[in-house]
């Protein structure tokens, strides 16, 4: 833990309720010098005083510790190549059933909707189709899951969406 950053996340939330360290000292029973010290970063709050902190400050002890930085565990890892092999399969769907199958229609109409754009263009314009790909793979982040930053690296042919999903890997701790 990092007593800076937390002192750093009690400071502004102490302030955003309008009292002083003494106020907040005498409401959680400690002096406002060692409110002073957490803000500082000296020390941290002893374990036993986090609950009435948090209470009073309208928060939670997750958000005090961790800074404010949501806490991402991890429910599984994804591929890329499966998630390419995936939005590939939508196109099969396509072409077995035929483009106007109900089920087929059902299923596109479903994803364009719920998505505000048309992702039938995707199945023969690879630009396209690598920005669901990484579509795709930025959902699984935020329900989430992860990947591996090589295969992320390695799997993209266009830079700009290789970037993106970078990005929401530094977003969710990955890299």
């Amino acid at each position: 833990m990092d007593n800076k950053k937390i002192g750093a996340t009690i400071a502004p939330l102490r302030n955003n309720k309008n009292m002083t360290q003494a106020d907040l000292g005498e409401r959680i029973g400690v002096s406002f010098q060692a409110v002073s010290k957490w803000e500082r970063g000296e020390t941290l709050p002893d374990v036993s005083i986090l609950p009435s902190l948090a209470d009073v400050l309208d928060t939670t002890i997750d958000y005090i510790l961790r800074r404010g930085e949501p806490n991402f565990s991890f429910k599984g890892k994804i591929k890329v190549s499966d998630m390419i092999d995936g939005i590939n399969h939508l196109k099969k769907a396509g072409e077995l059933l035929g483009a106007e199958n109900i089920i087929y229609r059902y299923a596109i109409d479903g994803i364009n909707k719920g998505m505000n754009t048309d992702i039938e263009p995707a199945f023969s314009d690879d630009f396209i189709f690598e920005a669901f790909v990484a579509e795709a793979i930025i959902q699984n982040l935020m329900l989430g899951m992860y990947v591996d930053v090589t295969d992320v690296t390695k799997s993209f042919k266009h830079e700009h969406f290789r970037n993106i999903v970078l990005e929401y890997l530094k977003k969710y701790s990955i890299i």
